[in-house]
This record gives structure tokens, sequence and C-alpha cells, in this order.
């Protein structure tokens, strides 16, 4: 797979509104290193959540700057809504489609990144209950003069005790 471990991950949910994990994709730049040692302790990782392509590269590409200076892996969770009308086993765009788009999307940082991909009903619940307690996030947004989704989303994060870091599509972030 040059460089890359699939693992297929079939999760039976708690109720039937909560996310499934359909697959976790893990990308190791240096086959020699491998997946990251587990000491026990949790392994330091920058999560990056995916809103829009566009805003997610940008994204993703600070996130490998920060991953790399803090030596840590990247994690990208990116929440695929299933409408209500559908079971969460069947959604409506292939699993096959979203493993090839976020494969090219995460691959080239340099830095072992993981894609997680979640049937859900709500992407902001899911990410919010995905997220180990006190994660480090980054955030691709557009760039508007009024507050965003992607804003919204960020600040119940912070509210949650994450740390975020918003990168916007023209360049600028803060935290």
């Amino acid at each position: 797979m040059n460089g890359t471990d699939l693992k297929l991950l079939r999760l039976s949910p708690t109720s039937g509104s909560e996310a499934k994990s359909v697959f976790e994709l893990v990308l190791y730049p240096d086959r020699s290193r491998g997946p990251a040692e587990d000491s026990g302790a949790r392994p330091l990782e920058v999560n990056v959540l995916f809103t829009r392509v566009p805003a997610t590269v940008k994204a993703l590409e600070r996130a490998a700057e920060l991953a790399r200076g803090l030596n840590a892996r990247l994690r990208l969770l990116v929440a695929q809504v299933v409408p209500y009308g559908v079971p969460l086993e069947t959604p409506p765009v292939l699993v096959e489609f979203q493993e090839a788009l976020f494969r090219q999307i995460a691959r080239g940082h340099g830095v072992e990144t993981r894609v997680d991909i979640l049937l859900c009903r709500d992407a902001d619940s899911v990410f919010s209950r995905s997220l180990p307690s006190r994660s480090l996030v980054v955030l691709g947004a557009p760039h508007r003069w009024w507050r965003t989704r992607e804003e919204s989303l960020a600040r119940k994060l912070r509210r949650l005790g994450h740390e975020v870091v918003m990168v916007y599509e023209k360049g600028n972030s803060h935290a």
C-alpha cells in the first residue's frame, strides 16, 4: 500500500444514533519507524477536523508543522453525516471513495497520520465525543466577516477544554 496501513473497524454503537467508525487509515511516512510505540501513555496527537476540502488541506499543512515541532502524530477526523432515513451502515457516499479522497489529502506531510471516518447523524456531536480530553485541535475555515459554522464549533470545543487553532483559507490563523 505504499507506506499505508489500512485497518477496517466495525464498531457497534451503544445507541442507534451514535457514530460508527468505518475505517482507520494510518499513513507512516517512514516505514522503518512504524507505529508510535505504546508506552502506556497516550501519544501526543494534533487533531484536524474535516470541514471542507480547501480549508482542511490548509489546516493539515499547519497541523503538520505543529506535529513536527511537538514530535506528535496527526489525526484527521472526518464526520460523514448519514440522513435519518438511511441506516448508519449504508452511507450515501461509498467508503471506498472517501478512503481514496482522504488518502490523497493526508499524504505527503511527512508526519504519521491517522484518518478516522465516522458515520453519524450530527457532525459537531461526533467531533466532541471523539476527541480525548484536552486535545489540540486544528480547524480549517473560510475567511468571513460573520461567524462561521466552524468558528461556532471551535467555540464549543474550547468550552469543553480543548485547545483549538483556527486556520483560515486565506492564510491567517489564530488560537
